[in-house]
């Protein structure tokens, strides 16, 4: 005879491991449906980079996620399965992430033969605004940002370790800042040729240079937000059109439920998506 208690702990086992995995499934396949109406909707090969904390794995422990080599690998190898002909649609929303992985991504969408748009539905930072600046449209949120793209250094600022050399003499700095300072310019001129390269067949030689000094230079600081205005006023081509669907799929990205006291509570207005905000 099977003991009550015996069987209810391994029920209880039974959900607490196999339950994220379960509701992440559902999530995939609801957010595959939303990603194939996009899709058919714009007539474009929809591909998303979105890196929010997911609650999977045992007891929902939350992954932090940013721009690495499996997302370029993955994302290239969705490159090259479309076709020639057919237009790409990249959804970002990222903090950034490895400049050799967000490089891959960016050179990729921008040598794909047909249309690229890069769909920014909240923030695509440093590595995103590089893949965003690749794409022949952006289309952000009326208050979506993208952000400078100065490399950073040992969570340093590039430019900002560049300045330690003009500000005192060699003598007076040590060996291990004078070699990062070294690093640091050859870094910023690295990111600088390659938003060049990605810009010049859109708005020139003259104002992609222009635009690539502006991003490397360190005149804002690495998270200042750069609004669809700025980006406007480079001369890029902007909007703020962000199809419905875009919205609906990011509400398919779910935060850890470890967090048991909401920041953020609403209750939409008529018209709203869904029926309760969180």
């Amino acid at each position: 005879m099977y003991d009550p208690l015996s069987i209810i702990w391994f029920l209880l086992f039974f959900y607490l491991l196999f339950a994220p995995q379960m509701r992440q499934q559902m999530l995939f396949n609801t957010r595959r449906k939303v990603l194939q109406k996009l899709a058919e909707k714009r007539g474009s090969n929809v591909i998303t980079l979105i890196h929010r904390q997911e609650s999977v794995g045992f007891l929902g422990i939350p992954i932090y996620r940013y721009i690495d080599i499996d997302d370029s690998e993955k994302v290239l190898r969705a490159i090259r399965s479309t076709p020639k002909d057919k237009p790409i649609d990249l959804i970002i929303h990222t903090p950034g992430g490895l400049v050799l992985a967000a490089t891959q991504i960016a050179r990729a969408i921008h040598e794909h033969p047909a249309k690229t748009t890069v769909i920014v539905p909240h923030y695509a930072m440093s590595g995103g605004t590089l893949i965003a600046l690749a794409a022949d449209e952006i289309i952000m949120d009326p208050h979506a940002v993208l952000g400078p793209v100065d490399p950073q250094l040992m969570n340093y600022p590039a430019p900002s370790i560049l300045k330690v050399l003009e500000k005192k003499d060699v003598k007076d700095i040590d060996d291990q800042t004078v070699i990062m300072a070294d690093i640091a310019e050859k870094a910023i001129n690295q990111v600088r040729d390659l938003v060049f390269s990605l810009l010049k067949d859109k708005v020139g030689d003259k104002k992609a240079e222009e635009i690539a000094r502006i991003l490397t230079e360190g005149k804002w600081t690495h998270d200042y937000p750069l609004t669809y205005r700025v980006v406007e006023e480079f001369g890029l081509n902007v909007s703020t059109d962000v199809p419905e669907e875009v919205y609906e799929l990011m509400d398919l990205y779910s935060q850890p439920i470890m967090q048991r006291h909401p920041g953020v509570e609403f209750v939409p207005s008529h018209g709203d998506r869904g029926k309760a905000g969180r």
